[in-house]
């Protein structure tokens, strides 16, 4: 005799099923944007575009059909006091919460929204490499009139104060622009004080081991090491070149990230690597029982931002770190080289003001998303025109960073975000930055030794707590809810100032402010 199924799991595998094409589709999208930055011909992007609408329509039109909110309903009803935190609570609440914003939005606008993205990413490039921004504004243009007819379809729904909200939420669930505007200012507060300390140091710290002749191919076999210790495994992953490095899950077995190289500078493409390679684990690090569901991937950019911002600067650009990293970049370009263990740590944390975000020191990269986060809300409210961006970009690169922009390519076309439509993406990077410093403390609390380890290049009990704590959840917890279970806090801008001050003390002697 066969076993019937309880009316709860019939009602959790009746959405699960229902769930799993969408899931497929995603990955599909996903595969065809990792094409589109690492593979593509140039000519191909208008049909590529065409391709990633018809899935994004399909894809929204089945999610936020009433077939799938009245299979969650069902799933909800039949819980029957499971644990909240239990995979299927957990799957009904997000899923709920992601219908209901979803259902507001017509799948021709989902469309749209995918093939203006992919249209105006390509745009970028080319805009990017003539360093011209006339050529990509109308791009830019119709990204933001497409992101304010998306905000226009959540107009009175009472979580969403203000137009930002609406976007913000994409990326970092109930968390509004109020309460991200109140810890940028806390962190502005402590920054600017903070560099402005530091600049009169600048000559006290050289950088002049990172400068020179870095031969790509030592490169490749530097940053393969050093990605292969973090977790990358050659037969469930792919490490590729693009212009603006990324990470991509496809599902289980298939990571795909990338970097890009600088034969004088040697940090771009380790740190590059290094950062989206934290992505990447945190993508084969979740539970194999999330997968081919909507909590297959993380519930908060400002989490998933967290684990790349600790690989590259609490691991990659740490004291423990470089004792390992410095002998063996030595081996590869040479003693001529200067790569000592102290002198690769003072220069990797110099703090100088630079014009690119990505290449930018852990004191001063805060205010490279401020800025943005500052101009990206005004674009969608419309107090600023995209004609006047490029003005307003480097009035505040002056008065933040102290810079003079020479050019478009250095300055509003350095990043791909608003050329994919990816407004509210900006912050989470900030608030990643805040939250690696939280878990960052708890890892040290929890993992004895953890600096010997580091120190010998052993990073297997670092990623394993962190795939422990976080990965593992996929999207069942929001950021708060995530730091509450593990760090018992809120997020916080203290742990990671706290962190910098130590940290460039070391080097540059006391630094509080």
């Amino acid at each position: 005799m066969v076993a019937q199924a309880t009316p709860v799991n019939a009602a959790i595998g009746a959405l699960r099923q229902h769930l799993e094409p969408l899931a497929d589709l995603r990955h599909v999208s996903h595969l065809l944007v990792w094409d589109r930055e690492t593979r593509m011909p140039a000519r191909g992007s208008a049909s590529r575009a065409e391709s990633l609408a018809t899935i994004e329509r399909i894809a929204h039109e089945r999610f936020a059909s009433q077939d799938t909110g009245r299979l969650v309903e069902a799933a909800a009803a039949g819980l029957d006091g499971a644990p909240p935190d239990s995979d299927d609570a957990s799957l009904v609440r997000v899923l709920r919460r992601r219908w209901e914003k979803a259902r507001r939005v017509p799948g021709e606008l989902a469309a749209e929204l995918a093939r203006a993205a992919s249209l105006g990413e390509r745009a970028w490039v080319t805009a990017r490499a003539e360093s011209s921004f006339a050529s990509f504004a109308p791009y830019l243009e119709r990204n933001v009139e497409l992101a304010r007819r998306y905000v226009d379809c959540h107009r009175g729904v009472e979580r969403f104060r203000c137009a930002y909200d609406v976007l913000l939420d994409d990326y970092e669930p109930e968390l509004q622009t109020e309460a991200v505007s109140a810890l940028f200012e806390q962190l502005k507060s402590r920054l600017v004080p903070l560099i402005a300390t530091l600049l009169q140091r600048r000559d006290e710290v050289s950088d002049a081991c990172l400068h020179g002749s870095f031969p790509i191919a030592g490169q490749r076999r530097l940053v393969a090491e050093v990605v292969g210790r973090m977790g990358f495994q050659a037969d469930g992953w792919r490490l590729d070149e693009a212009v603006h490095p990324m990470a991509v899950g496809l599902g289980a077995g298939d990571v795909r990230i990338s970097t890009r190289w600088d034969e004088s500078f040697l940090p771009s493409g380790l740190y590059a690597a290094m950062h989206e390679c934290g992505h990447g684990l945190y993508e084969e690090g979740v539970d194999r029982a999330l997968q081919r569901t909507p909590l297959e991937h993380a519930e908060s950019l400002g989490l998933h931002e967290s684990q790349s911002r600790l690989w590259e600067n609490m691991v990659g650009r740490g004291r423990a770190f470089c004792e390992y990293l410095a002998p063996r970049a030595a081996e590869l370009f040479g003693e001529r080289s200067g790569l000592e263990p102290e002198a690769l740590y003072r220069a990797l944390n110099r703090v100088s003001p630079s014009l690119i975000r990505v290449e930018a020191d852990e004191a001063t990269y805060g205010l490279h998303v401020v800025l943005r986060f500052e101009l990206e809300q005004q674009l969608i409210e419309g107090t600023i025109a995209v004609g006047e961006l490029p003005e307003a970009w480097n009035d505040r690169v002056q008065r933040y960073l102290g810079l003079e922009v020479p050019d478009d390519a250095r300055g509003v076309l350095q990043d791909p975000h608003w050329a994919a439509g990816m407004f509210g993406y900006f912050p989470t990077y900030a608030l990643g930055n805040m939250i690696a410093a939280q878990l960052w403390e708890q890892a040290h609390a929890e993992l004895a030794g953890l600096e010997s380890q580091l120190s010998a290049g052993e990073l297997t009990a670092l990623r394993e707590w962190l795939r422990a704590r976080v990965h593992r959840h996929g999207a069942k917890f929001t950021a708060a809810q995530l730091l509450a279970r593990v760090v018992g806090a809120p997020i916080s801008v203290l742990p990671f100032v706290e962190y910098l001050e130590r940290k460039l003390g070391e080097i540059y002697g006391p630094v509080r402010v």
